[in-house]
C-alpha cells in the first residue's frame, strides 16, 4: 500500500514538473506573474519557521525557541553579521532552556 503512495507522489511530482515546462513564456513575462514568483520563497520560508517554532507535534508551544527567533530578529534589524544572528539566537535558546 505504501508503495502505491509513493508511486502517486512520483507521478504527480513529475506533472507538476512537466507542467511548469510548458507554460507559454508571455505568462512568465508578465509583471504580476514575477512578483507572485518573488513573493512565493519568502511566505514558503515565514510558514516554515513559525512550523518550527511554534509546533510541538499538533500542540501551539511558545517556549525558548520564539525567544531566540526574537533574539535573531533583533540582531537582524541590527545588521549583524548570519553568523552572528545564528550564534545569537542559539545562546539565547540555550541559555533559556538551562534556567
Amino acid at each position: 500500500m505504501i508503495w502505491v503512495g509513493i508511486i502517486v507522489t512520483a507521478v504527480g511530482c513529475y506533472a507538476l514538473k512537466l507542467g511548469g515546462l510548458s507554460v507559454p513564456d508571455r505568462v512568465l513575462t508578465r509583471p504580476l506573474t514575477q512578483r507572485v514568483a518573488l513573493l512565493i520563497p519568502p511566505a514558503l520560508l515565514g510558514a516554515l519557521i513559525a512550523v518550527q517554532v511554534l509546533a510541538d507535534g499538533q500542540r501551539l508551544v511558545i517556549d525558548a525557541r520564539l525567544a531566540g527567533l526574537g533574539a535573531a530578529v533583533v540582531l537582524l534589524l541590527l545588521r549583524a553579521p548570519f553568523l552572528v544572528v545564528v550564534a545569537g539566537a542559539a545562546l539565547t535558546a540555550a541559555v533559556l532552556r538551562l534556567l
